[in-house]
């Protein structure tokens, strides 16, 4: 019983660090613009290739944008979890996946005009 009131004392005294919360909403925000630019680099690509297709330096700047992003949301939130920040876990974690759904969204958007832009050859 001792035990249990000297860890709730504990949880109860320690403050949220703020300047943690602040520099997690840093890394989420370099995310998701590090995101919504390999994005922006594929719908480029695709449009000015002319045959819809990426070049292999092209698939690779996308793919290590999206490892960055990933990498910083991972560490970001680990830390927030371990200062049980969970407000601001939660907020910065929904407000990257709404602006990574919307860039999804747009994305295959741009795929699917894309697709019926382009000529189809009649056999």
């Amino acid at each position: 019983m001792t035990l249990l009131l000297a860890a709730a004392d504990t949880a109860a005294s320690k403050p949220v660090n703020l300047w943690g919360a602040l520099g997690c909403a840093v890394a989420y925000s370099a995310a998701v613009l590090a995101t919504l630019d390999a994005f922006a680099d594929l719908i480029q690509a695709r449009g000015d290739s002319p045959t819809g297709h990426l070049a292999p330096g092209v698939g690779l700047r996308f793919g290590s944008k999206l490892a960055a992003a990933a990498i910083a949301v991972i560490s970001a939130g680990i830390v927030l979890a371990l200062d049980s920040n969970w407000f601001a876990f939660t907020a910065l974690t929904i407000a990257f996946l709404v602006v990574v759904a919307l860039g999804v969204t747009v994305l295959l958007r741009n795929r699917r005009v894309m697709s019926d832009s382009v000529p189809r050859s009649g056999g």
